[in-house]
């Protein structure tokens, strides 16, 4: 049977209030609750990264036979982000890589891909992720709406907790919202057009298709985890389709925003964590059409609670001190420049030769006297044995901050600048920054772990490594 064989999400530590949208341009809409504002060393590639770790929790990676990221905002245009998700996790190379873009519905248009897939026989473990870090004008309700976030799950044919029934596809050109190839922020068409042509009209149509092909009805089901624009919009699609309001999985408006394409596999995660054996779930990605995709859970929908998910992220939150600074982390305000040189472009041959130790944070293990060191070490500092040693890796250990520096000096988006020597729970170090940190409250001894974080943006190319941050669940 081919279905979910694991979930995860990923929503960023910082939540703005709406109410600091509205301080900041004395707007006459106040709109009520909080959005998800990813950090400034966070982006689509990054959240999905954070989304699938936590979706592999507990599994060999080495077992992963496809990764793919569904995104309308890619850090690139022409590269696969992927292939940089896969690396950084260091799975195998003999893998499908894919990226799926042009519609919020890219999430479970990849999900269904997947299956499909995994169906064909053609590979037995694909990790689909979605993320989207997305854009409006200012002042507007969807600066109010927009969220940041990401989903994750692993499709498979082995030990399937939540077991594909079916689904069905409906594709329609609709101009609702839209970034052209030229546009930064998203473009939105009149409400009630957008609602009644669109919305109201197509969802139900897929929905209903999808039930009526597997002999199903509204009451069959425990919860309907559906995309939406406008929190109002799924309750009014619900109503046609005769769900009670009970089944309709919460969109999550007043605690993360709209976060786009992966709103559907995120509304997913936080419906499985509340279901039981037996239970079905319809999952529903819009745009430019509708994937109604049927799902019911199994008994090893236990053997999976354990990951970071929707729940304990939604719990771990700090408050943004204010709008100004949303704005200074989208990189929509000038900043007056520190007198320092500018930054030298990457070697893209160097950033070639280290993926293992750089993009991976592989290091290595003396086989001698068992000492784990990085970078990796021909020769071992402890026992002095030459070329004894394996790979080793240091991604998804903890450790303890064993020292940091605040460097105010150092140009950053969020100053200061927290430097850190790192001591791993099972041995090793490394020197890394720090990221999702108040500088107030660091101390040495805090607990951290490593997170795969954006660096800097040189000549064209986007730098990612490893930081460190206190632990947070």
């Amino acid at each position: 049977m081919v279905g979910i064989r694991s979930y995860g999400a990923y929503i960023p530590l910082y939540r703005l209030d709406r109410s600091e949208i509205v301080k900041a341009w004395r707007s006459n809409f106040p709109v009520p609750g909080e959005k998800a504002v990813a950090n400034y060393d966070e982006d689509s590639l990054t959240m999905a990264f954070a989304a699938g770790w936590d979706c592999l929790r507990g599994i060999d990676r080495k077992e992963i036979d496809g990764l793919f990221f569904a995104s309308t905002t890619s850090p690139y245009k022409e590269k696969q982000a992927s292939t940089i998700i896969a690396g950084a996790m260091a799975l195998r190379r003999d893998i499908l890589t894919a990226d799926f873009g042009g519609s919020l519905r890219a999430g479970t248009i990849a999900l269904r891909a997947a299956i499909d897939a995994v169906k064909a026989g053609s590979a037995k473990n694909i990790l689909v992720t979605a993320a989207d870090r997305r854009l409006s004008g200012a002042n507007g309700l969807n600066e109010m709406f927009f969220g940041d976030g990401a989903g994750a799950v692993l499709v498979s044919n082995e030990a399937v907790a939540v077991d594909y029934v079916g689904g069905y596809t409906l594709s329609e050109d609709f101009m609702d919202m839209w970034r052209s190839d030229r546009d930064t922020f998203v473009r939105a068409y009149e409400e009630r057009f957008i609602r009644e042509g669109g919305y109201t009209r197509i969802v139900p149509e897929a929905v209903s298709a999808a039930l009526n092909e597997y002999s199903l009805k509204p009451e069959d089901f425990a919860k309907l985890a559906c995309f939406t624009d406008d929190p109002r919009h799924v309750n009014s699609a619900a109503r046609i389709l005769k769900f009670d309001p009970a089944q309709v999985q919460d969109p999550m408006f007043m605690t993360t925003g709209l976060t786009g394409t992966p709103m559907p596999l995120m509304l997913t995660v936080a419906a499985l964590e509340e279901m039981k054996d037996g239970e079905r779930v319809l999952v529903c990605g819009y745009g430019d059409g509708c994937d109604a995709l049927i799902f019911k859970v199994n008994g090893q929908i236990e053997n999976v609670r354990d990951r970071g998910g929707i729940k304990r992220h939604l719990e771990s939150k700090h408050m943004m001190a204010n709008y100004q600074q949303y704005v200074l982390w989208r990189g929509l305000m000038y900043m007056e420049p520190q007198s320092r040189p500018d930054r030298p472009t990457i070697s893209l041959s160097a950033l070639w030769r280290d993926r293992e130790w750089g993009l991976a944070l592989y290091g290595s293990k003396c086989k001698k006297c068992g000492t784990p060191q990085y970078p990796v070490q021909r020769v071992c500092q402890v026992c002095q044995s030459v070329d004894e040693y394996e790979p080793y890796c240091f991604s998804d250990k903890r450790g303890k901050l064993t020292s940091f520096s605040h460097d105010h000096l150092a140009i950053t988006e969020v100053p200061p600048i927290t430097v850190c020597i790192v001591d791993f729970e099972d041995g090793g170090r490394v020197s890394c920054n720090m990221t999702d940190r108040e500088p107030d409250e660091t101390t040495s001894g805090q607990d951290v772990e490593m997170t795969f974080r954006w660096m800097h943006y040189v000549g064209g190319v986007h730098s990612y490594w490893w930081k460190c941050k206190p632990v947070r669940f």
